[in-house]
């Protein structure tokens, strides 16, 4: 097993469902190369992110630090995430949902399901930033695990990065595949050069209607 790569990139974080109405437009987006531009920043609020397995081809998974921008002030701040990238993935029973308040009316959530009735959801390219995973059990194929001292190669990183350097002595990993059962995420942020959600339905609902 190798202990280091060499000059990890680091992926700045920029990809997702955005916690308002508008964000729904998003979900069947392509993006050019798997990530957004370094400039793009992330609403103040944070995704549930479920599945029932996914199954992913090429991984990669990182640390880096997003630019949050506050929904109330539009204030910016660093927010710490952990990054994982995947070449290729396909992901059964899909949920994604996200408070949305809606003034006078109070609180809704929006939630997204996909990927179940034995059509999953199929994606390429695929960022996630998080700050928190849970699974029932977790399988990695071929894992490298090491500080950032050389270059990922198993993985995607972030292609735009060119002016990312690897930050010294932070936690990287990669593998020829992964599979995660029982999945859980709170994520900040969502990318994919293609999603395509199977049996996708949305529903907007009043109260708290999350993922999990």
């Amino acid at each position: 097993m190798s202990q280091t790569f060499g000059k990890t990139r680091w992926k700045r974080f920029a990809v997702v469902m955005v916690p308002t109405l508008a964000a729904t437009a998003a979900v069947g987006v392509s993006i050019a190369q798997g990530a957004l531009a370094a400039s793009f920043d992330v609403s103040g609020a944070s995704f549930k992110v479920s599945a029932g397995q996914l199954q992913g081809q090429g991984f990669s998974q990182y640390g880096t630090v997003d630019t949050v921008v506050s929904t109330k002030d539009g204030s910016k701040a660093p927010l710490p995430v952990a990054v994982s990238g995947f070449n290729s993935a396909t992901i059964t029973n899909l949920c994604q949902s996200v408070d949305v308040p809606i003034p006078v009316l109070g609180d809704y959530t929006l939630k997204i399901t996909a990927g179940g009735g034995g059509t999953p959801v199929q994606a390429s390219k695929l960022f996630i930033d998080m700050t928190d995973l849970q699974a029932t059990t977790a399988t990695f194929n071929n894992i490298n695990i090491g500080v950032a001292g050389g270059a990922i190669t198993k993985g995607p990183v972030d292609s735009t990065s060119s002016q990312q350097q690897g930050f010294a002595g932070s936690f990287a990993q990669e593998a020829d595949s992964a599979t995660l059962t029982n999945v859980k995420q709170t994520a900040w942020a969502t990318s994919a050069g293609t999603f395509s959600l199977n049996g996708m339905h949305l529903n907007l609902a009043q109260g708290n209607n999350a993922c999990f």
